[in-house]
């Protein structure tokens, strides 16, 4: 090769890690968003499949699930404990290899209590995700999910402090 060819392999190689990149954070980003918005019509079943892959293993504080349909359920579950919340993440770290990628991040996220006859103040928490990204014909999908949570402050969904 010659050294204008080497610089066009690196060059198409660095669009293709920036691309990829790019997608996966486009796919953290959504099921971040996702955790706030799905289900609000009622039990949605489909959008898992925007995020992870059909054999996605997932780790949470509330519990473990295998698979798209066992994911909607936890979701829905842990969800609807609430009357509402807002997840916020950042220092969204990717470590790409080839069609796999390993990612962390950041989140800190408020759930809003039902309303009802005693005023409890907000569950408020911060952790991190983490997991695996795979390349699949329909884009970047999660194979694997993780919830480690740092902190809590007020009432958890049962009304009762964490820890």
């Amino acid at each position: 090769m010659t050294l204008q060819q080497d610089e066009l392999a690196a060059l198409s190689d660095r669009v293709r890690e920036l691309g990829d990149r790019a997608a996966i954070n486009e796919l953290l980003d959504r099921y971040i968003v996702l955790l706030d918005n799905q289900d609000e019509n009622g039990f949605d079943g489909s959008w898992p499949s925007t995020v992870f892959t059909d054999d996605v293993r997932m780790i949470f504080p509330v519990g473990a699930c295998e698979g798209l349909s066992d994911v909607a359920r936890l979701h829905f579950v842990a969800k609807n404990r609430f009357d509402r919340s807002l997840h916020v993440s950042s220092n969204h770290i990717v470590t790409l290899d080839g069609d796999r990628a390993r990612v962390r991040l950041n989140v800190l996220a408020t759930h809003v209590h039902h309303p009802g006859p005693e005023n409890r103040p907000n569950f408020d928490i911060g952790g991190y995700y983490e997991g695996e990204a795979v390349r699949t014909a329909a884009g970047w999908r999660l194979c694997t999910w993780a919830f480690h949570l740092v902190w809590s402050t007020g009432p958890g969904p049962d009304g009762c402090p964490l820890g």
